[in-house]
């Protein structure tokens, strides 16, 4: 009988021999917790489609802020729902609109903790779409130029960092000469950069309440078989002065990342959405896999395509069982 000279399950038969030779190793330090900020006082409204997550009036959202920092978690990114909805998102760039009162509160109660603010209009355009409409197409330069000002009156509130993801063509640039102009130079900006047109993102539009009113946004967001044109994508916001760029969904696309990995020298962000959670919780809730071994497996398998931030509704859970270990 061969026996090979090398044999890989000597260095596999105990928990100890595993952790010496571990090659990829997850921390909270990597992730990022996403929050829902509403309007009003004393709300705590449960997310039917993402369990354990909710969409929290400032005073709720403040502990949990508080919460997440004290586990680690060293940053959170913020989505707004506001009262009122129009045509023109005038609540995305307002000066008391629900984003910017929730920065100010945050950083005044948690200043060492980074917040991010996602940059979008679907949340706060009547039609759920993520620009200026011109009849039912989006018109991309003259959401520019909303997507600037939202993103200035987002760093004037205290934002540490910026994420535009309406995947228009030229946000990144627009946005970051926008910045500049205002004094907002050290203001960083992490772009959507590779952002698909995907159905994963079902219960997130259910907790942002940001379903488009008619059609798709297949016209901006990215085709799901294409990842020549992500690198393309990419390079277009390095170019425009992107100084993190993500790619989003995560475990569909672990190619992507793989590919953004090996062409970009920046800092990558990944966005493990809100279909990849749920659909987890729903098999753990039926018993059909162990939840917590699902999650730690989806994250690590984040971090080896590549990812150096992983956005994720699993963040609390998962510090939770790595500071257990």
């Amino acid at each position: 009988m061969y026996y090979p000279a090398y044999r890989p399950r000597r260095l596999r038969k105990n928990e100890n021999f595993r952790r010496l030779i571990r090659e990829t190793r997850l921390s909270a330090d990597d992730l990022v917790y996403p929050l829902f900020a509403v309007t009003g006082k004393g709300v705590k409204k449960p997310i039917h489609s993402m369990p354990g997550n909710f969409q929290m009036s400032i005073d709720h959202l403040v502990k949990e802020v508080q919460k997440t920092k004290d586990m680690g978690i060293p940053a959170v990114l913020l989505f707004g729902i506001p009262d009122m909805k129009d045509e023109v998102a005038s609540g995305a760039f307002a000066k008391e609109g629900i984003i910017q009162q929730a920065v100010r509160r945050i950083k005044d109660k948690v200043p060492d903790i980074l917040v991010i603010t996602d940059v979008c209009l679907c949340e706060y355009t009547s039609h759920g779409h993520c620009g200026m409409l011109e009849g039912h197409d989006v018109d991309n330069d003259t959401t520019l130029e909303v997507l600037a000002e939202t993103a200035v009156s987002h760093a004037k509130a205290g934002a540490d960092m910026v994420a535009p993801s309406a995947m228009m063509d030229g946000q990144v640039g627009a946005i970051r000469e926008a910045l500049d102009e205002e004094g907002f130079e050290d203001v960083p900006i992490m772009a959507y950069s590779a952002k698909y047109a995907s159905c994963f993102y079902g219960p997130f539009r259910e907790a942002a309440e940001s379903a488009p009113q008619f059609g798709d946004r297949k016209a901006y967001q990215m085709d799901p078989p294409n990842s020549d044109e992500a690198i393309r994508e990419i390079g277009l916001d390095v170019e425009e002065g992107a100084d993190v760029i993500m790619v989003k969904p995560a475990l569909a696309y672990l190619d992507v990342i793989r590919r953004a990995r090996e062409e970009f020298d920046l800092p990558i962000a990944a966005y493990n959405v809100s279909g990849e959670f749920s659909m987890i919780k729903a098999a753990a809730n039926l018993g059909w896999l162990d939840g917590e071994r699902a999650m730690m497996e989806t994250l690590t398998a984040i971090k080896r395509a590549g990812a150096d931030i992983i956005l994720t509704y699993f963040a609390q859970e998962a510090a939770k069982l790595l500071a257990r270990r």
